[in-house]
């Protein structure tokens, strides 16, 4: 499944670009800190056990890493992979104190991994930004072993219309907020045009079924501001 936004040339790959060095920080700002929780209830499902391994594909600075590595007491392998070189550098740098893991320069739908290697693959937040879902999907079968669950953490379509009301008005002040703190509304534009467009729980609860994976499911989480969507590998 194309998706057309991302589709157009350099477009994804330049918003990164800008935004990349201010990157936690705007997530702080743009959900008000909601994001650490929503990745704790992300980890919290997982419920990750000692020397399981895990690939988080979109890994940003690593926010999910570093979660999944300090509930297993350290003694797990992660690798990180994301298509934005400058994201990469900024998660070195700040989980320069873990030794067991391993970054990885790649999109989702083209993961530079051999078959059936991993217990647990996440994607949070990024599931959005690639430019076909199906192959996406595809590939993140291909790389869990049997047994192996994915875990999509995602901005999904708001369940309640007084809230729907009040996050699409305060959604237009975002832009604003990305030029005082990055310099530039251009990538936070991108951002609100993509969440409206992205397909809506129960059609990725579809997509996950037809690419082969059992058992799916998902969980709202505030109010279905986001979701968090997983399935088997069996």
């Amino acid at each position: 499944m194309q998706q057309y936004l991302q589709n157009k040339k350099g477009l994804v790959q330049n918003v990164f670009d800008k935004v990349y060095s201010q990157y936690d920080l705007m997530n702080d700002f743009m959900s008000l800190g909601i994001h650490r929780i929503w990745k704790k209830n992300l980890l919290n499902m997982m419920n990750p056990h000692h020397n399981q391994n895990l690939i988080d594909v979109a890994c940003g600075t690593g926010d999910i890493a570093k979660l999944f590595l300090n509930l297993v007491n350290k003694s797990s392998h992660i690798t990180c992979v994301d298509p934005n070189k400058g994201m990469i550098q900024k998660g070195k740098e700040k989980l320069k104190d873990f030794r067991n893991l391993k970054w990885l320069n790649a999109s989702a739908e083209n993961l530079p991994i051999i078959d059936d290697c991993f217990d647990f693959y996440t994607i949070s937040f990024g599931l959005r930004n690639t430019k076909n879902l199906n192959r996406a999907l595809k590939e993140a079968y291909r790389v869990l072993k049997p047994g192996g669950r994915y875990f999509c953490l995602e901005f999904s379509k708001i369940q309640n219309s007084s809230l729907n009301f009040l996050y699409k008005n305060y959604s237009k002040i975002i832009p604003s907020i990305g030029k005082i703190i990055v310099g530039d509304s251009e990538p936070y534009d991108y951002l609100i045009k993509s969440i409206e467009e992205f397909v809506s729980q129960e059609e990725l609860l579809d997509l996950l079924k037809k690419n082969n994976f059992k058992k799916c499911s998902y969980r709202n989480l505030s109010g279905g501001i986001v979701s968090i969507h997983s399935g088997w590998k069996i």
